[in-house]
């Protein structure tokens, strides 16, 4: 039996140990502590932040105290997934727009285009490395200074 996170988590655990109760009847008996642990095991991975807090606590809960801090945590994440569905729902749309934008806007160079680019030794518009005169004149030369 797993809570799947419809309905009350109150009515949950009352249920497993009205269940526990029945098991006592045939001569099962089953210890509150062993029962606490079962519903921890059985919900679902939403509370697994919940499960870990329990564990470190080195004092065990009686089923009031389960019950009562499973209704807190219950409560706490349905706020937390309101809030976040709408955070997200709003976020998202305004980056993809702005993002859209940067790139319409953006000026789109050519990878041939050399025209208004200038050789960093001599300043010549769209002069290669390799057809630079004043390059090779210094590399004969032996200057070091080169850049």
């Amino acid at each position: 039996m797993r809570y799947t996170g419809k309905g009350n988590i109150k009515e949950y655990i009352t249920k497993m140990f009205h269940l526990a109760s029945k098991l006592r009847a045939l001569k099962l008996d089953l210890f509150e502590d062993l029962l606490v642990h079962l519903v921890l095991v059985s919900l679902p991975t939403q509370f697994s932040q919940f499960e870990v807090n329990y564990n470190c606590h080195k004092e065990t809960w009686s089923l009031n105290e389960l019950i009562t801090h499973c209704v807190h945590e219950e409560d706490r994440l349905k706020k937390e997934k309101a809030e976040s569905a709408h955070l997200a729902s709003t976020s998202i749309a305004k980056k993809k727009n702005k993002i859209k934008e940067a790139v319409d806007k953006a000026p789109q160079k050519k990878p041939g285009d050399l025209k208004n680019t200038s050789y960093f030794f001599c300043g010549v518009e769209g002069q290669k490395k390799k057809h630079c005169t004043n390059y090779h004149a210094c590399a004969e030369k032996g200057l070091s200074e080169i850049r």
